[in-house]
């Protein structure tokens, strides 16, 4: 399975440094150039790489954590979405109206045609998601929504081998609706910083 983040703003680095963290290999590109990215993709750590988008988008997996007015540019650097999963940690701050009255994430879902969308790690300020998600014997919880139940399962395990603790919600306009951010309106479940025990 290979993997590629795309935008490397502050949550885009926050996730690389979960990755680099637990010694996963993952892409990361954006709308500058790879060489702009690679310093700090290389201070992040050796599995972090800096890419062009068209080579970041060849991976298995790749997670959105761009501005959410640029999902659809990225949408059309593939012809296809076919055998992606597409991982929505974005938040829609833009007015409801703007959405067709859809959940952001199914809103975005309809521009990347073919693929496993999921929504995750999307609710967590990127300070919270950089730091070990290990914590007491507890691990930082995600939560993941998806209309999609088999696209879920390699997310969640995705988010385990990151040593977070997956939490599924459901679909997208049920729990998914609870780390949704949509215009002025937050879900109840966003910035709050779970932790599940050890069973």
């Amino acid at each position: 399975m290979s993997y590629a983040i795309v935008g490397f703003g502050k949550i885009g680095q926050a996730l690389a440094h979960a990755f680099a963290r637990k010694n996963i290999k993952v892409a990361v590109a954006s709308r500058r150039p790879p060489e702009a990215l690679a310093p700090q993709a290389r201070a992040i750590g050796p599995t972090v790489v800096a890419k062009s988008l068209r080579d970041a988008l060849e991976a298995d997996t790749i997670i959105l954590a761009i501005p959410f007015g640029e999902h659809r540019e990225v949408a059309k650097a593939l012809p296809s979405w076919k055998g992606k999963t597409v991982i929505d940690a974005m938040n829609a701050l833009v007015p409801l109206e703007e959405l067709d009255g859809l959940p952001s994430s199914a809103f975005v879902a309809k521009s990347f045609t073919g693929a496993k969308f999921v929504k995750g790690f999307n609710h967590l300020i990127a300070a919270t998601l950089a730091a070990d998600p290990v914590v007491e014997g507890g691990h930082r919880v995600v939560f993941l929504s998806s209309d999609d139940e088999d696209a879920i399962a390699p997310v969640a395990d995705l988010a385990k081998q990151l040593g977070f603790a997956p939490v599924k919600l459901g679909k997208l306009n049920e729990g998914g609706a609870l780390v949704h951010a949509r215009g002025r309106t937050w879900g109840q479940l966003i910035f709050q910083d779970l932790f599940k025990k050890e069973q």
